[in-house]
């Protein structure tokens, strides 16, 4: 009987290693064709197995979430910092080394650093990992398998990413590395829609697709309920920052060429109409939300 069942094992193990092998390669040839726009999700659905619906609900999100390596320059010219006070208010009086998850190019990193707290920002993307020029320790991870021991931190941060990850893996992953009586938290800058021209702009940049975030969500066990705040603030940047801004949305970077290039003439053409000239004020709302660990 222990023959069968370490031979058994083995053979499980084996073949949970080739799925995983041909899924990543089965990912890669979808984002090669989506990339070079050599076929539809029709025809991408019809070759796996699935229905077009079926195939984008498996591969676009992670498409999306891949596609920051090639923008990571464009991406830190024209995303925004965030509010000071929202780093005080996210961070506990009593941490003094926290993780930045899903870190980018530093953005948040570099608040957290200014703050005078130890700091490890975990990123996937090489390309976005190379901009992040503040002293912090810099690791390549994800929300769901996190190269940090049990319990090493105070508080985890996740700033602008935590759409992006699976909760069912990346909780517990986040929950381990935490120590007792840590926090788990959430941020996002939300443009401002209140202001009619922001309005206008998020006409423009949907017109191809609209990305659903939820930016109050639900973490569950072993995190408690959540505690939430929103801060408004303005962020000034030149015409050429907020083109970046739009060139580095996701949605933006798959399009084909000449669909992104007519979005941004689209952009420039609504600023031309509201008068800016090179120097604009984007109205933010930042949305916190925080969940301490409760086991």
């Amino acid at each position: 009987m222990k023959d069968v069942r370490e031979d058994g094992l083995e053979r499980l193990r084996g073949l949970t290693g080739d799925i995983r092998a041909m899924e990543s390669e089965r990912t890669r040839i979808v984002g090669a064709l989506r990339e070079n726009q050599a076929a539809s999700w029709d025809e991408i659905g019809q070759a796996c197995g699935m229905t077009r619906q079926g195939a984008t609900r498996r591969w676009s999100k992670t498409l999306h979430a891949g596609s920051f390596g090639s923008v990571a320059g464009t991406y830190h010219r024209g995303r925004p910092t965030y509010p000071l006070s929202a780093v005080e208010w996210v961070v506990p009086r009593h941490a003094r080394r926290v993780l930045d998850l899903g870190a980018g190019t530093g953005k948040f990193t570099e608040l957290l650093t200014t703050a005078g707290l130890s700091v490890v920002a975990v990123e996937p993307s090489a390309e976005m990992r190379a901009e992040i020029t503040v002293t912090a320790e810099i690791l390549a991870g994800t929300g769901e398998q996190i190269p940090l021991p049990d319990g090493d931190v105070d508080a985890v941060v996740c700033a602008q990413a935590w759409h992006w990850v699976d909760p069912a893996l990346a909780v517990p992953e986040v929950a381990r590395v935490l120590r007792p009586g840590g926090t788990l938290n959430l941020v996002w800058n939300i443009r401002d829609h209140e202001e009619p021209w922001v309005a206008l702009l998020d006409d423009v940049l949907h017109r191809h697709t609209r990305q659903e975030i939820d930016t109050t969500p639900e973490v569950g066990a072993p995190f408690g309920p959540a505690e939430r705040t929103e801060i408004r603030w303005r962020h000034t940047l030149t015409r050429a920052a907020l083109l970046d801004m739009v060139a580095s949305r996701s949605y933006v970077i798959v399009l084909a060429p000449h669909e992104r290039a007519e979005l941004l003439g689209d952009v420039t053409e609504l600023l031309d109409r509201q008068g800016f000239g090179d120097e604009i004020t984007m109205p933010y709302v930042t949305r916190c939300s925080r969940f301490h660990l409760t086991t």
